[in-house]
């Protein structure tokens, strides 16, 4: 996998494997530092983000984990995988899964990867996901009924017979020996099993990789156990579950520490078949504890990512409101607007834009000041929700300017406009403005501009403008129609 990876997270993965989790840890807050999800295009970025992920997971950065193994499935084009970048990424995302627990998959995932990376023609690559599919079903046998477990561990054997005879020395190779050494002992080729497990002991340990010395030792526990060499096979049980607590690869311990509970108990030995279960508790509770501390984790995050949510929709819709009136801006009228005359017009119904202008605005400001001129436009806007429809898109234009479009009206769309202008233009005249106004100025009124569409929502708002002018010569406090619209009544007045 060297020239699938950067040499960052190649080290990072040697350093768990060594057991030295400190500097791993050390090592992968360096190499997510600009950002987990940052990869260099030369680099198959399904591939990294995955195996960043197993990274993460192994150190135990569960809510991040599962971001990049999300991140990376999605990057994956995975109805036509080819090349030996996607056989990797393939066959870490199985063997993922499978760590994690969720098993349905995750052997169909190894075994797909096996075969793209065999059309790819990668070796090394091949080499890498008969591995990690021989791992997965040696696993499985271990937890499997007698009459399934030998068909398991026979394909986990010739998984692991090409594996070994394809990649270069190294730790591919290395877990592979040993892989193929716990499948031979599964076999009941004891002699054989023997052979490559001490092989695999010799390497692991010179080359202070503690995953293949692990498995190593507990294959040499298997075959003494076998031979009914029980004391022996106590031994080699203990350093392999040492081994495994050491790089705190959990599904090697809980493993592990049964088995040495099943050898001290051939053994008549309680207090070390006590031991050991207190290890196979300890390593399930850290199981769920690591998965608990993830949950939480990961619920805080999308707790913090909802609210985060929440804020800028409030900011966005905010930005579309005025502040005053909480009416719609000119901003949100002009972003709204032409979805809705697209709909309404898809309807076959006729659109309406009604332009209001308060009369003697300017009179109301300077003689009751501008609070009282406030009151008085926070006052309209309630008056034109309470003549309008809930769809209706009601807009605070600028000023002493509102906007009224009218959609999808109940009533006849051919008469709408002027109907819903003269009921607001009537609601703002015998409206009671003492309490807000005194005698100190005459009641505000409002005089309204009326034009019909299908059309854009500048056109529309360029007639109602000319009408709104003509109400404002002919006496104010009245409501005018665009002289293009076919009503024979084109003006009331109160």
């Amino acid at each position: 996998m060297v020239g699938h990876l950067p040499a960052q997270d190649r080290q990072v993965r040697l350093l768990l494997d060594s057991g030295r989790f400190a500097e791993a840890d050390m090592a992968f807050d360096e190499l997510i530092a600009a950002g987990p999800n940052r990869v260099e295009e030369r680099w198959s970025r399904s591939t990294v983000l995955v195996h960043r992920a197993s990274l993460a997971w192994r150190l135990e950065h569960i809510p991040l984990a599962l971001e990049l193994v999300a991140e990376g499935w999605t990057e994956l084009d995975v109805d036509h995988p080819e090349g030996s970048g996607a056989a990797h990424t393939i066959s870490m995302l199985g063997y993922l899964l499978e760590t994690i627990g969720h098993r349905g998959p995750a052997l169909n995932l190894m075994a797909l990867s096996v075969q793209i990376a065999r059309d790819a023609g990668d070796l090394a690559a091949l080499a890498h996901c008969l591995n990690r599919e021989g791992n997965a079903r040696v696993f499985r046998a271990v937890t499997s009924p007698a009459e399934s477990a030998r068909q398991q561990f026979e394909l986990a054997r010739d998984l692991f017979d090409e594996s070994q005879s394809l990649a270069k020395p190294g730790q591919v190779k290395r877990s592979a020996l040993a892989g193929f050494g716990r499948a031979l002992a599964g076999v009941g080729e004891v002699e054989t099993a023997e052979r490559f497990g001490l092989e695999a002991l010799a390497l692991g340990r010179a080359a202070d990789d503690w995953f293949t010395a692990s498995v190593a030792n507990w294959v040499l526990a298997v075959v003494r156990r076998d031979q009914h060499r029980q004391e022996e096979a106590r031994t080699f049980a203990s350093r392999a579950l040492d081994g495994a607590e050491t790089i705190r690869d959990t599904m090697l311990m809980m493993q592990f520490s049964l088995d040495l509970a099943a050898i001290c108990e051939a053994l008549n030995d309680p207090v070390g078949e006590a031991a050991a279960l207190r290890r196979t508790v300890a390593a399930s509770s850290t199981a769920v504890e690591v998965l608990q501390e993830g949950l939480g984790q990961a619920l805080e995050q999308r707790r913090v990512a909802v609210q985060a949510q929440r804020m800028a929709m409030a900011a966005r819709e905010a930005a579309l409101r005025d502040p005053l009136t909480g009416l719609t801006n000119r901003l949100g009228l002009e972003r709204h607007a032409p979805m809705l005359l697209e709909r309404t017009a898809a309807a076959g119904r006729v659109p309406w834009l009604l332009l209001l202008d308060v009369d003697w605005f300017k009179d109301v400001n300077d003689l009751a000041g501008h609070t009282a001129g406030d009151v008085v436009l926070q006052e309209i806007a309630h008056l034109l929700r309470r003549e309008c429809r809930a769809d209706d898109l009601l807009c605070r234009w600028a000023g002493d300017e509102f906007v009224v479009l009218l959609v999808d009206a109940s009533e006849d769309s051919r008469n709408a406009g002027p109907i819903v202008a003269e009921r607001i233009r009537a609601a703002v005249h015998l409206h009671d403005w003492q309490l807000v106004l005194g005698r100190v100025t005459k009641a505000p009124t409002v005089s309204v501009g009326v034009a019909a569409g299908p059309a854009k929502l500048e056109h529309l708002f360029a007639a109602a403008d000319i009408a709104l002018y003509r109400a404002k010569r002919a006496g104010r406090n009245r409501v005018e129609i665009d002289r293009s619209q076919p009503a024979t009544d084109r003006s009331t007045t109160g």
